[in-house]
């Protein structure tokens, strides 16, 4: 299959040039570029709607009488629910703070995500929350789950890991100008 010149782009700002590494230094296809970035705006969205729905209690996952503004606890029901080996961990550690690191963990990854900056520490923390999850409801034996192992919390976390690794956010997202003041660090 042969390469158009509209399929490949050359790189606009060069790591030769200043030092950052720039997402068209990773992925030469325009058509990969932008599915990259609607993958990472998918997947802000999947984190900072649950943020809004938890906070207001927009009646889709939390009605209004539960949101976290009426007085609901976010993390608590899920973590004093949690089922499977780590279950007692979970229902130990639940508490007004989880509520709070929870809903903060969902705030600064959508917006991260969704703004195309600071993808890195989105993913390690993304990841870090997911497996949280993941844990608190370890699906290996549970009766009605159709993969004992792997869910779509798996899926996320690579997908936020992804979007990361090929510097998503420099299409449709302020990660190229993010990337010219911190550098390639985490913070990138």
């Amino acid at each position: 299959m042969s390469t158009t010149h509209r399929d490949v782009a050359e790189p606009v700002g060069s790591s030769a040039a200043d030092g950052v590494i720039y997402q068209e230094d990773v992925v030469r296809s325009v058509w990969a570029r932008r599915l990259l970035a609607g993958l990472r705006l998918v997947l802000g969205f999947t984190f900072f709607w649950p943020f809004l729905d938890k906070l207001f209690g927009l009646g889709y996952a939390t009605p209004s009488a539960r949101a976290w503004v009426n007085g609901g606890t976010p993390a608590q029901g899920f973590m004093k629910n949690a089922e499977g080996p780590f279950a007692g961990l979970f229902k130990s550690i639940a508490g007004p703070w989880a509520d709070w690191l929870f809903m903060l963990g969902l705030l600064g990854i959508g917006v991260a995500l969704l703004a195309g900056a600071g993808l890195k520490l989105a993913a390690w923390t993304g990841a870090l929350l997911l497996l949280m999850m993941y844990l608190a409801e370890f699906p290996l034996g549970q009766e009605g789950m159709t993969n004992p192992l792997v869910d779509s919390h798996w899926i996320e976390a690579l997908g936020i890991a992804v979007c990361a690794a090929t510097y998503s956010g420099d299409t449709w997202g302020l990660g190229r100008w993010w990337g010219r003041i911190v550098g390639n660090g985490i913070l990138r």
